[in-house]
């Protein structure tokens, strides 16, 4: 018998069954709100360790209506169309609920219990940044979730829009030896290359010689939430850099991207303090645009480029302005 139970007995109390849960309903209703009642989000929330934060950009989860579900088993958009990697071994589930650097005895606890807040506070403190290659965030979840059997927590379309498509708790496939530690966002550009030839396909310029993102005619639906966009890269000028010990070029970013990672890299570093806002550089204090090795990036932590995981990758390439997003979220957490 609970201690509790026994105490009453003793007493000589005898509570009603209709008033023991009379009781226990008012323990568990929280003040102001009836059962039943629905509970309206202001639409700027990422989900952590099943708890909501805001962020103060748009966000669309993956239980939202449009919103991109990497918890699915079956491919969201054709279901007969799969990549060859993913028919060799085509596995259902495209995350991990461990993350496989954790202690014997955290391990244990979560693999029996789930995550804390407290545990993922402890364990995760990277956060990677790619651009997508696809140029939109509906057609990288294509791409990453039906073709390739991939997964990744945000993407971030053109308009700022930041699609959760997993709670952060969960080991995305999004960064290879990097997954253990890591949050991942695939950001919808098309990358950088070592001529202009990509570039000119999927820029144009306006009467002004300004530059917009023009997409392909194959990409019937772009997925893009905000009704006629035009997406113009924040500088003008395509940006020319050095990633790898490889000159690319690249075009930037769109304002509203770099305005939405600014609030989100704010958010994840108040909620997982272990991302320190600051990212990888050379003694002189300059961007480091090489991979690190392992002994390297185990004393990192912050935010990460996937060239800094794997020599392998350029992304998020030349154009990424660090020091807009690093200052930009300091000085909304200051």
């Amino acid at each position: 018998m609970h201690k509790n139970t026994k105490t009453i007995a003793q007493l000589g109390f005898r509570v009603s069954a209709v008033a023991a849960l009379t009781m226990l309903a008012g323990c568990l209703e929280p003040q102001g709100f009836a059962p039943g009642e629905r509970l309206e989000r202001a639409g700027d929330e990422i989900v952590v360790a099943g708890q909501l934060f805001h962020t103060g950009a748009p966000v669309v989860l993956w239980m939202d209506e449009g919103g991109y579900d990497a918890y699915r088993v079956e491919c969201k958009f054709d279901p007969k169309v799969m990549h060859p990697k993913r028919q060799k071994n085509p596995k259902p589930n495209r995350y991990s609920s461990i993350r496989r650097h954790l202690p014997p005895d955290v391990h244990a606890d979560v693999q029996s219990n789930g995550w804390s807040l407290e545990e993922l506070q402890e364990h995760v403190d990277l956060f990677v940044i790619h651009y997508d290659v696809c140029g939109t965030s509906r057609q990288c979840f294509k791409v990453l979730h039906d073709l390739r059997g991939l997964s990744v927590h945000f993407m971030l379309d053109l308009d700022g829009t930041i699609y959760q498509t997993l709670d952060v708790k969960e080991r995305a496939w999004h960064a290879g030896s990097a997954n253990d530690r890591s949050i991942g966002i695939e950001i919808a550009n098309i990358g950088a290359y070592k001529n202009m030839k990509t570039l000119n396909k999927w820029y144009s310029k306006d009467d002004d010689g300004r530059p917009f993102v023009t997409l392909p005619k194959w990409m019937k639906r772009t997925g893009i939430r905000t009704t006629d966009y035009v997406a113009r890269p924040a500088r003008d000028e395509p940006v020319k850099g050095n990633i790898q010990g490889e000159d690319l070029i690249q075009y930037d970013l769109t304002d509203a991207q770099y305005n939405s990672l600014i609030r989100l890299t704010a958010a994840l570093n108040r909620v997982l303090p272990k991302i320190e806002l600051d990212y990888p550089r050379t003694d002189d204090g300059a961007l480091r645009t090489v991979a690190f090795d392992k002994s390297e990036i185990a004393d990192f932590s912050g935010l990460i480029g996937h060239y800094h995981v794997t020599t392998h990758k350029t992304d998020p390439g030349p154009a990424f302005d660090w020091d807009r997003v690093v200052d930009g979220a300091r000085d909304l957490n200051d």
